[in-house]
């Protein structure tokens, strides 16, 4: 099977953006090559201009604070695991603490780092970080695999607390997914949402389906149309026949 994740608000769209560039930093970081620690580098500057929005430690704060108000009142709920729900509250609580300690901008210390601003700023054009542009970073990109690596580290350590209140806010969104299975005829399906809004909507279908998703969504209607994926120069064509997926409704 696959599955495709459709945001349905902004806020939602930023958060899943910020998983995947965390994911991505993460990974590269953890190889060896220097142009996989050069990717890296590269994330942990997406991520500071999409974190760096003055609202999104707040948002992040006001969720897990609510989540946590929401789970306190399930205590005395016979189908409730007290032992899993404290551990749930105690790494919001555990969160919550650790977006409070830091002060300042997001990613402050990535801004205060002239060399680190310089190698953004050069790569921001199309060939701008070779070594005789910036022969510094070619030289710190010779060093011993493990000091890059621990340095990648210190760079991102102390943007990890926004990562791990995503990481909460995410896993309640996806784990209060509504599963439906469905068909769409001649490869389009429409449903009245009857004024009730979603977070996440997630499309899964089996991967021998030579067609991809397409979704609109709105506190009227959600559709889907199933189309086949553009390749070369050939434009999408929607699917004419019948096609079983399932479609999943998350919200907060």
């Amino acid at each position: 099977m696959i599955s495709y994740e459709f945001p349905v608000n902004e806020r939602i769209r930023t958060l899943l953006r910020l998983e995947d560039l965390y994911d991505r930093a993460a990974f590269f970081a953890g190889r060896d090559h220097p142009l996989e620690h050069h990717a890296s580098l590269l994330c942990l500057f997406e991520i500071m201009e999409v974190a760096g929005r003055a609202d999104l430690k707040s948002d992040l704060l006001q969720e897990l604070d609510r989540q946590r108000q929401t789970l306190e009142g399930l205590r005395d709920n016979p189908q409730i695991s007290e032992e899993a729900l404290d551990m749930v509250l105690a790494d919001i609580e555990h969160t919550h603490g650790r977006l409070l300690e830091p002060t300042g901008k997001f990613a402050q210390h990535l801004r205060e780092n002239e060399w680190l601003m310089a190698i953004k700023q050069r790569s921001g054009i199309p060939g701008g970080v070779c070594e005789f542009d910036l022969p510094s970073y070619h030289y710190w990109q010779q060093k011993p695999v493990e000091e890059r690596r621990h340095e990648l580290g210190g760079w991102l350590g102390p943007m990890l607390p926004i990562k791990d209140g995503i990481d909460i806010v995410l896993r309640i969104l996806r784990n209060s997914a509504k599963v439906v299975p469905l068909v769409a005829r001649n490869g389009a399906f429409q449903q009245m949402s009857g004024g009730k809004l979603v977070q996440l909507l997630k499309v899964t279908l089996a991967s021998d389906v030579p067609y991809v998703p397409e979704l609109s969504a709105n506190k009227y209607a959600i559709n889907v149309r199933f189309v086949t994926p553009a390749a070369g120069s050939d434009r999408p064509r929607q699917c004419d026949h019948d096609i079983d997926f399932v479609l999943a409704f998350c919200n907060l």
